[in-house]
């Protein structure tokens, strides 16, 4: 149990669930013995920030559109990168990585959420939008759906080709975390 308990405390503060309160029950008398009673755990979501928002600070990049800034996931807004084991993953994470490192982000949280992320548009401290600058360099597709259409004029024109899975998944031919191709 003192396992479980470290496991959460390490791997819960990370936009996930978070274990608040613990009550043993006491030692309850049986016929051949005594039986301990399960303990009782209470989970509970973290706060999340509210739509309008600004988070500013240092950013920890998990993929080409996932970041973390104060302990809240992040999705970059209105555009779709490869998931890290589809192909140009891990050139779109080292992209964002790069463009990220040393500097100060500012997250504009929007209110939608995404696979418990909350969603927020994303800048440098220059100005530049971390999203259009991925999609610019052909590592990242524009999702009409949730960005109207912002950064489509950004595509190079064979970025839909070379992404071809986050392109079925948009399309609604693959779900987001399948490995396989759809039948």
């Amino acid at each position: 149990m003192r396992l479980l308990r470290l496991l959460v405390r390490l791997f819960g503060g990370r936009g996930r669930l978070q274990v608040v309160r613990a009550r043993e029950e006491p030692l309850v008398p049986v016929s051949f013995g005594w039986r301990v009673e399960p303990r009782v755990v209470v989970l509970e979501r973290p706060a999340l920030p509210q739509a309008g928002t600004l988070l500013r600070g240092k950013c920890w990049v998990i993929d080409g559109d996932t970041i973390v800034i104060d302990n809240v996931r992040l999705r970059l807004a209105g555009i779709d990168a490869p998931e890290l084991d589809h192909p140009w993953g891990q050139r779109s994470k080292w992209a964002l990585v790069k463009l990220c490192k040393g500097q100060t982000i500012t997250a504009r949280i929007r209110p939608e959420l995404s696979y418990d992320r909350v969603v927020a548009e994303c800048f440098l401290p220059d100005g530049r939008d971390l999203a259009a600058e991925l999609v610019s360099a052909g590592l990242a597709l524009d999702w009409p759906k949730f960005s109207g259409g912002k950064y489509q004029h950004l595509e190079p024109p064979d970025a839909r080709r070379r992404l071809w899975r986050a392109e079925a998944r948009q399309r609604g031919r693959m779900p987001p975390n399948s490995r396989s191709m759809p039948e």
